[in-house]
């Protein structure tokens, strides 16, 4: 059987809460007694196989996004071993690492270089890149000078034509007029016939329906089912009902 490109093995994940940034920084140097702690992930274990689409569903406080950043590296597990095999996408901040004194043109290459892109393959990519941002001559004006729109169509473009092995996506994005959303949608779409991994966060049942085949229904960061979505958003329905 082939080898799975995302393995999370009994993640946990616990963060403590603090009253204030002053709180926060005293932690740093004074460990605090007793603090207040939200386990954000809790003994989370589930295979993702190359080629899928997955959604993760769940209500806000779930650990979707704790579950995002733990595979796009930016936060780390407790407990338990995440294993990652491939380059790793995320539209989620799309516009975290830009330099706001740098062109739109340079915040490229800047990108591709955090993302551990070559110079030549970033060259190869940037036209592309440019072409779907459609921000016209602003590609060569500093970053500053954009709308946070503008911004987050060049982050958008970036993030999609890397020719990335895993695409993690937060549909709550809100990239420009219904055109371009059509258009990013649509660039998904082909990302994922083109056999890329995706997760897939959304709020919207036929979004999820749309373009995942199976989905992982998380509830305070626990897993409550994976599996097809039909059955999932079932599941997730129910569950609210209850409350």
């Amino acid at each position: 059987m082939a080898e799975p490109i995302i393995t999370f093995k009994n993640v946990s994940k616990t963060y403590i809460l603090y009253k204030n940034d002053q709180a926060r920084f005293k932690a740093l140097f004074i460990k605090p007694k007793n603090p207040k702690t939200n386990r954000a992930l809790n003994n989370v274990s589930f295979e993702i196989y190359r080629g899928e689409s997955v959604g993760i569903v769940g209500d806000n406080g779930a650990g979707k996004s704790t579950l995002l950043k733990m595979i796009t590296g930016v936060a780390f597990p407790d407990e338990g071993e995440i294993i990652v095999n491939g380059k790793v996408a995320a539209l989620l901040e799309l516009t975290a690492g830009f330099s706001m004194e740098m062109t739109g043109r340079e915040n490229i290459y800047l990108k591709g270089y955090i993302l551990g892109l070559e110079d030549e393959y970033i060259k190869q990519i940037e036209e592309n890149i440019i072409e779907f941002a459609e921000l016209g001559d602003y590609i060569d004006q500093p970053v500053r000078t954009y709308s946070s729109g503008m911004k987050m169509r060049l982050g958008f473009a970036i993030n999609v034509n890397i020719e990335p092995d895993v695409l993690v996506v937060d549909e709550a994005l809100a990239v420009g007029d219904a055109t371009f959303k059509k258009k990013c949608k649509n660039k998904i779409k082909e990302i994922i016939a083109a056999g890329t991994t995706v997760l897939y966060v959304s709020h919207s049942a036929n979004s999820v329906k749309e373009i995942c085949p199976r989905s992982i229904f998380l509830k305070k960061g626990t897993v409550m089912f994976d599996g097809p979505t039909e059955e999932t958003l079932k599941i997730y329905e129910e569950s609210k009902k209850k409350k």
